[in-house]
């Protein structure tokens, strides 16, 4: 991987919460090597979440200079998705 990439695993559901004042629905992630699921409030340009699959991804994240209020100092964009599988249902 190149330098200001990083492997995040997505749930395969998203879960209510709430960014600032408005409530949204957030994807639920593992960055790296991590155990637990953390919400996810930011977007993933060129991602698009399909209920019911779990994926790995490596994407880049970059700064944003002078963000707007309320929106993240983080920008994320797709570089690949390592793999895409269905869920099972515990």
């Amino acid at each position: 991987m190149k330098q200001g990439e990083e492997v995040l695993t997505i749930a395969p559901e998203t879960k209510e919460c709430t960014a600032g004042v408005a409530k949204m629905q957030c994807l639920l992630v593992k960055e790296g090597d991590a155990t637990e699921w953390q919400y996810f409030y930011n977007q993933i340009e060129g991602f698009t979440h399909e209920p019911g699959y779990e994926y790995q991804l490596v994407v880049s994240k970059s700064k944003v200079e002078n963000p707007p209020a309320d929106t993240s100092s983080l920008k994320y964009k797709l570089v690949k998705v390592v793999s895409k599988k269905l869920a099972t249902i515990k």
